[in-house]
C-alpha cells in the first residue's frame, strides 16, 4: 500500500472514530433520557420539523398539552409544572438531535471522501450497511418510544428499550470494526487461537449483560433491591419466580438483578482468567499496550454497579452513577472488541 492510499485510510479511520464517540455520546443521552424518565416528553417523531424546540410560549404550552394526554402524565407526573416539563422535554430532544447531527457527520463524511476518492472499491458496502444500520436504529428508536405512548403505559417497554439499546452497540461494535481494519496493520497482530476464543465467549457473555442491564433500566429493577451484596438480605430471594415461563426472566424485576449481578460476577472471573492468559503473550507491543484495558475496566464496572444499584432509590444519584455505570461498560465492550481484533486465529 502506498503512503498517498495509508494517509486516505487514516483519514477515513478517523473520520469512523468520530462517529464512534458520537454513537458513545448518544448512547449516553439515551442513558440519561430514561433515567430522568424524559423518553415521553416529545410524543411525536418528525425526523426533519423536530429538529427544532419549542420557540415560544403558545408552542411550549402545545407540547405540554400533547404530553398531558399520556398515561405517564396522569399517573406518575400529574403534578408537574411547565417549568418541569420542559426539563425532561430538554434531554428527550437533545438525543434526537444529536442522533441528526451524527446522521449528519457521517453523510457529509461520506460526500467528501466520495468528492476525495478517498475509498476503496471494496469499503462500499460496509459503509452502505453502517448507513442502513444507523437508519434502522432511528426507527427502532420511535418503536420504543411508541411502546409507552399507549394508554395504561406509563414508561417505555423495556424489551423495546433493551432493543434500541443492542442495535447501537452493534452501530458502535460495527463503526469500530471498520476503522480497526484500516488503522491496525497485520505486523501489529498476535497469533493465539485459545485466546481469541477465549475473548469472543466474553464479548457475547457481555452482550448479555448489557440486555439485561437494560432490562434492569426498563423495569427500575435497581430500587426493588437496593442492597448488596444480598437482595434485600437474601442470596437467593424467595420471588425469584413470581412469574411463569420466559417473562419470569426478563420481566420479573428481581430475578432480572439477580441475573445482571452473577453475570457481573461470571464476567470478572473471566476477565481475570483472560488477563493471566493474556500476560503470557509478549510478541506485540500493541497488545501488551492494551491488554489490562479489560481487567481495569471490569473491576471500575463492578464497583460503579454496586454504587448505582444501592444509590438507585435516589433520583440524582442514579442518574449520575447509572450514566457512569453504562459508560464504563462501552468503554469495557470497546476494549474487548479491540483485543479481539488484534488476536488472530491460526491459519488451518
Amino acid at each position: 500500500m502506498n503512503k498517498l492510499q495509508q494517509r486516505s485510510n487514516r483519514a477515513v479511520a478517523y473520520w469512523l472514530l468520530i462517529g464512534v464517540g458520537m454513537i458513545m455520546v448518544q448512547v449516553l443521552l439515551g442513558g440519561i433520557t430514561r433515567l430522568t424518565e424524559s423518553g415521553l416528553s416529545i410524543t411525536e417523531w418528525k425526523p426533519i420539523t423536530g429538529a427544532l424546540p419549542p420557540l415560544n410560549d403558545a408552542q411550549w404550552q402545545l407540547e405540554f398539552d400533547k404530553y398531558k394526554n399520556t398515561s405517564q402524565f396522569k399517573y406518575v407526573h400529574s403534578g408537574f409544572t411547565l417549568s418541569d416539563f420542559k426539563f425532561i422535554f430538554f434531554w428527550e430532544w437533545f438525543h434526537r438531535v444529536w442522533a441528526r447531527l451524527l446522521g449528519v457527520v457521517f453523510i457529509i463524511g461520506f460526500g467528501y471522501f466520495i468528492w476525495k476518492k478517498s475509498f476503496k472499491r471494496e469499503m462500499i458496502l460496509p459503509l452502505v450497511i453502517l448507513f442502513f444500520l444507523g437508519a434502522v436504529q432511528g426507527a427502532i428508536g420511535w418503536v420504543m418510544v411508541a411502546s409507552g405512548l399507549v394508554p395504561e403505559k406509563y414508561f417505555v417497554g423495556h424489551v423495546q428499550l433493551a432493543t434500541h439499546f443492542i442495535a447501537a452497540l452493534i452501530l458502535l461494535v460495527y463503526t469500530l470494526w471498520f476503522a480497526f481494519k484500516m488503522l491496525i496493520p497485520e505486523n501489529k497482530m498476535i497469533v493465539n487461537g485459545g485466546l481469541k476464543t477465549l475473548t469472543l465467549t466474553i464479548i457475547l457473555l457481555l452482550f448479555v449483560q448489557l440486555t439485561y442491564g437494560a432490562f434492569m433500566a426498563g423495569l427500575h429493577a435497581g430500587p426493588v433491591a437496593p442492597t448488596w451484596p444480598t437482595i434485600n438480605g437474601e442470596w437467593f430471594p424467595h420471588y425469584l419466580f413470581n412469574k411463569e415461563g420466559l417473562e419470569n426472566y426478563t420481566g420479573n424485576a428481581y430475578m432480572v438483578q439477580f441475573i445482571h449481578r452473577g453475570l457481573a460476577y461470571l464476567l470478572t472471573i473471566l476477565i481475570i482468567i483472560w488477563f493471566v492468559k493474556a500476560s503470557r503473550q509478549t510478541s506485540s507491543s500493541l497488545f501488551n499496550q492494551i491488554k489490562w484495558l479489560p481487567l481495569l475496566l471490569v473491576l471500575l464496572q463492578v464497583v460503579l454497579g454496586v454504587l448505582t444499584v444501592v444509590n438507585s432509590p435516589i433520583s440524582n444519584k442514579l442518574v449520575m452513577y447509572g450514566v457512569l455505570h453504562q459508560a464504563v461498560a462501552m468503554l469495557l465492550l470497546v476494549s474487548l472488541v479491540w483485543v479481539y481484533y488484534v488476536i488472530k486465529a491460526p491459519k488451518a
